[in-house]
């Protein structure tokens, strides 16, 4: 188990002392890679505070991993324990998680300051912006003191009666996690499902709710990751997951008329063999049709079915091609595409319903633009919204379908991100869209298309004395050592002085083509208070820049990442802006894996890391096809089993690359539960960075035993992970009391 804070003080000492005694049980015969014993490394990597003990040392164990292009030894593979039962595996853990306890001790009442800071900073109240569909206002809504949201609706009018149709906090009751995933109601209101996860591995089962009269029903289908009703309420696809790798792979339709036990109560509609896709299920925009979309890294393809036809076929919109992804929603008579087809950055074309699967029918809409990379669109009968990105910022673009004219909505601040909101009545005239920066709270907009009006609907309440006045955010290039331009996105305090004396926190991530856009954080504001400069490095791997922009920062270009991230750091440490001895890094999952190549390839260049979730053990996952994720990844990592790939890949992989030189000082958080980056991963590295490391900087692995990916549930049990992050980095700045 993990302890809490105010476990620690009493129990925690005793808890360190027995898994000090189990860990020197591990340590009987070991020996380092080098050949050396371990007890010479004991003593080697204690920490410089003399009344830490000894961190737990795994045992290392004869296991060798084979692979067509090479075998490698891994002596720390034993812990990798599938079922989460080894006891041995269990007792390191939380070993790790006792000694890091031992090691934050000094920051006890600090981490709880920061965590009533953070806290201090969320509305508990809060609620959203409350929308109208099909005769309801629908909205969230946070109570005082509550950790999950409650879903309402009002029928009417935002004066009628309340109805609240999932108290998550209610749901929740006897978990130590809970999560909601997908939710989708019937389209006459009466009928809702939703999706309970009360592990954290992301394999929800489906939950039933009567809403006239509030009965609950569990159906006992587990293993789920999405589901959409019909247009009729009586059936419901869902999308099943492989028993093993977890990929959702299989399309249900679930007769809610049928007898529970009746066996013809749920029919497979459709299963994806490809191993590399993944699969989905929805509604178009106007309901009028059901989709599965399947997708790998470089293809996509639809298949659709009236909704009012749910015991008919699925149709393919258009067959699945090698490197050409779209996606398509239903506009009266017309489909209204994005596609890549002869498009890197994407176009939007439109073509008659009956002629989908024709592309000589498909017409331009939005034509490609090599400057203009195309996210998103939300159609509307008067116009087309279309949520782009240029110069490395997320925009919107206003389409009149009857000029065929088109213009960019503007904004003042130098870095932002402009979304489309929540739209969901085609015939509106009005646009709903989200604004923010890292210095302007989330706001929620509408703009009315015929006169350009726009009315704030909400901005975010930050409690406590926030004024956006108080801090600058700004955008700079750095140049990376091949000549590129890499974007920086900045915030600081408007009081920090940038003479090269503040302490800086560079966040990348850097793969997926996930661009991470300069948004709003009320957490940032602790370390920002305290003097840091805070900064979003837009390394190659996403797609800030465009498709290339990605392109150039996978396969066998993925070193761009890395590097543009290290050049993103002496960029802003040259321009005299930065301390160069006070830099901090951070990533998670695949922006885990940047940082853990970073501490490889630069670790004279941080005083401390911090590594969420992250995906460390490239080369052994990617050759285990039986790992979720593995297979559907190849077109992004590329595939171990070729020689070609399996060198590169092995030249970046932070577990591979760990040698015997000093590190910066580091964090590392996991999931027990995680299916995305299995604990096993960050867990090896931890053991063989401790085995390796020549300095006496803090090594801490926190290890979530409740939890998957996404770490704890509650909006506010999250906030301890972050108080013990920024306490960490405070700390080794020497900012904790400021």
């Amino acid at each position: 188990m993990s302890w809490s804070r105010d476990q620690f003080e009493t129990q925690a000492w005793v808890k360190v002392a027995l898994a000090m005694v189990f860990a020197s049980v591990l340590l009987i015969g070991c020996q380092s890679e080098s050949g050396q014993s371990l007890e010479s490394d004991v003593n080697k990597d204690r920490n410089a505070m003399t009344d830490l003990p000894n961190p737990p040392m795994a045992e290392q164990r004869d296991f060798v991993v084979e692979a067509p292009a090479g075998d490698r030894a891994d002596p720390w593979y034993w812990l990798r324990d599938d079922e989460r039962k080894d006891e041995q595996v269990i007792a390191y853990l939380e070993a790790e998680n006792d000694y890091k306890e031992a090691a934050l001790a000094h920051l006890k009442t600090e981490r709880e300051d920061l965590f009533e800071e953070l806290r201090g900073r969320i509305k508990e109240d809060d609620s959203t912006v409350p929308y109208l569909d099909r005769g309801y206002w629908y909205y969230t809504r946070y109570e005082q003191g509550q950790e999950y949201p409650i879903f309402a609706r009002k029928e009417g009018s935002l004066e009628a009666e309340e109805e609240v149709i999932l108290d998550v906090n209610e749901a929740a009751k006897g978990h130590e996690f809970y999560s909601v995933g997908d939710m989708d109601l019937t389209l006459d209101g009466t009928q809702m499902a939703w999706l309970e996860d009360t592990v954290g591995r992301r394999q929800y089962e489906i939950i039933l709710k009567d809403l006239a009269t509030g009965e609950v029903t569990p159906t006992g289908i587990s293993g789920v990751s999405n589901m959409a009703w019909s247009a009729d309420n009586r059936y419901l696809f869902y999308v099943a997951n492989h028993p093993e790798t977890l990929r959702s792979w299989q399309v249900w339709r679930l007769d809610l008329d049928a007898p529970a036990d009746a066996e013809d109560r749920t029919t497979l509609v459709y299963q994806e063999d490809d191993e590399s896709f993944y699969t989905g299920v929805g509604r178009t925009t106007s309901d009028e049709f059901m989709t599965i979309y399947v997708s790998s890294t470089v293809s996509s393809e639809m298949q659709v079915l009236p909704a009012n036809e749910p015991l008919g076929e699925f149709q393919v919109f258009y067959p699945r091609e090698r490197d050409h992804e779209y996606g398509a929603d239903h506009l009266g008579d017309r489909w209204i595409i994005r596609t890549n087809y002869e498009a890197p950055n994407f176009r939007i074309m439109s073509v008659p319903l009956a002629e989908h699967a024709n592309r000589d029918a498909w017409e331009d809409v939005i034509a490609h633009d090599e400057n203009r990379f195309i996210h998103g669109f939300d159609a509307f009968d008067q116009f087309l919204a279309v949520s782009e990105r240029s110069d490395g910022l997320r925009v919107l673009r206003i389409y009149d379908w009857d000029t065929g004219e088109s213009s960019l909505m503007s904004f003042d601040e130098p870095a932002y991100a402009a979304y489309l909101g929540t739209n969901v009545d085609q015939t509106s005239n009005t646009l709903r869209y989200v604004y923010t920066s890292m210095t302007t709270p989330t706001q929620t907009w509408e703009i009315d298309i015929p006169t350009g009006e726009r009315r704030l609907l909400k901005e975010v309440e930050v409690p406590g004395g926030f004024d956006s006045n108080d801090y600058v955010t700004k955008r700079t290039w750095a140049t990376a050592r091949d000549g590129v331009r890499v974007p920086v996105s900045l915030m600081y305090h408007k009081d920090t002085p940038m003479d090269g004396s503040a302490p800086l926190y560079q966040y990348g991530y850097g793969s997926y083509g996930a661009s991470m856009d300069p948004t709003f954080s009320t957490s940032r504001l602790s370390l920002v208070d305290r003097g840091f400069v805070y900064a979003i490095a837009h390394i190659r791997g996403g797609q800030e820049m465009g498709r290339q922009w990605y392109e150039d920062g996978k396969l066998l270009n993925k070193m761009n990442t890395f590097t543009d991230f290290i050049d993103v750091t002496d960029h802003l440490v040259n321009e005299g802006w930065v301390d160069p001895d006070q830099v901090f890094a951070m990533g998670g999952s695949a922006g885990g894996l940047l940082v853990g190549a970073v501490a490889n390839m630069a670790p004279e260049k941080y005083q401390g890391i911090v590594a969420h979730v992250p995906f460390v053990d490239v080369v052994t996952t990617m050759l285990d096809e039986s790992i979720p994720l593995t297979t559907n990844e190849f077109d992004e990592w590329g595939n171990p089993k070729d020689p070609q790939y399996y060198e590169y890949m092995l030249a970046y992989s932070p577990y591979d690359q760990v040698e015997a030189k000093d590190y910066p000082a580091m964090l590392v958080t996991s999931g027990l539960w995680d299916s995305q980056v299995q604990y096993w991963e960050p867990t090896k590295w931890v053991a063989k960075l401790r085995a390796n490391k020549t300095d006496d900087n803090l090594l801490l692995l926190h290890t979530n035993m409740e939890a998957g990916h996404g770490g704890a549930s509650g909006r506010f049990k999250r906030l301890e992970q972050t108080a013990m992050e920024y306490a960490f980095v405070l700390d080794l700045a020497g900012l904790m009391n400021d």
